[in-house]
């Protein structure tokens, strides 16, 4: 079963102000819409079909008094007491129920598939199916399954004429090279990680500049990286601070190669 990576998850304050601000450091980014009756909103910056949700809450009473599912994306926002950062990201599927099944099978509490949709500026609506699984156990929290109504090359042609995606000013061929995780146990990360999303798995490295130890599993053609800390250092300090979350993200095809903050986000920019 193949997973392709769909989209990370940036929680801030006013997603309005987050795309003013990724515009600013040379990025297409665009208002996306309102979740009707979820009292949630965001704003998008695709890269291919893979993109940077910055979600934001218009009404965080509506959010905090709904009955969210299990493992869901807003309740881990909810449990995080709505703190800016990069909460939970999301892989792709064309067979969703599949992987409700697989997941079952090894063990998951699963929650879904849950039919969704955003209204967009325009008024058009788009749809797609959620799928929520885990364990009561430590670790970070699995991806959460996508599957959009619209087949690829449909999405594709549609984001292009609602010039939600376009070329970035800091490269035209910009794509998501990585995504990196604070976690407590590598080993364990990586172990389940492989066997439950069937995810091939890179050699274990050492990460002087992080002071951590690091290994990835591979998702579509984008690298999601464990690191734990062997002493003080900034994964030391997300652990610390957020627990086992993602906290930075690799784009590739810069025209020159930076980094930032943004949001409690780590983004950096390699040629």
């Amino acid at each position: 079963m193949e997973f392709v990576f769909d989209h990370l998850v940036h929680f801030v304050e006013e997603p309005e102000k987050a795309v003013q601000e990724f515009q600013a450091v040379g990025f297409h980014a665009v208002e996306g819409g309102v979740h009707e009756d979820r009292g949630t909103y965001n704003g998008l910056s695709y890269f291919g079909l893979s993109y940077i949700e910055f979600l934001g809450t218009y009404d965080r009473n509506l959010v905090k008094n709904t009955e969210h599912p299990s493992f869901s994306l807003i309740s881990t926002i909810i449990r995080d007491e709505f703190r800016e950062g990069f909460a939970r990201f999301a892989i792709r599927t064309t067979n969703i129920e599949g992987v409700a099944q697989r997941f079952k099978e090894h063990g998951l509490k699963v929650t879904g598939p849950v039919p969704l949709h955003r209204k967009r500026p325009d008024g058009s609506v788009v749809k797609w199916q959620l799928l929520y699984a885990g364990t009561d156990e430590e670790g970070p929290e699995l991806p959460f399954i996508i599957q959009w109504e619209a087949e690829d090359d449909e999405r594709e042609k549609d984001l292009i004429q609602q010039k939600v995606m376009a070329d970035h000013p800091n490269g035209e061929a910009l794509k998501i090279a990585s995504l990196s995780f604070a976690v407590k146990d590598l080993k364990e990360s990586v172990r389940q990680w492989s066997i439950l999303l069937n995810a091939p798995v890179k050699d274990a490295y050492t990460d002087e500049k992080l002071n951590a130890q690091g290994q990835a599993v591979v998702i579509g053609d984008v690298e999601i990286i464990f690191y734990e800390p062997i002493g003080k250092g900034i994964v030391q300090h997300k652990l610390e601070s957020r627990g086992e979350k993602p906290f930075q993200i690799v784009i590739q095809g810069g025209k020159e190669e930076k980094s930032f903050d943004l949001f409690h986000g780590h983004y950096i920019i390699k040629q």
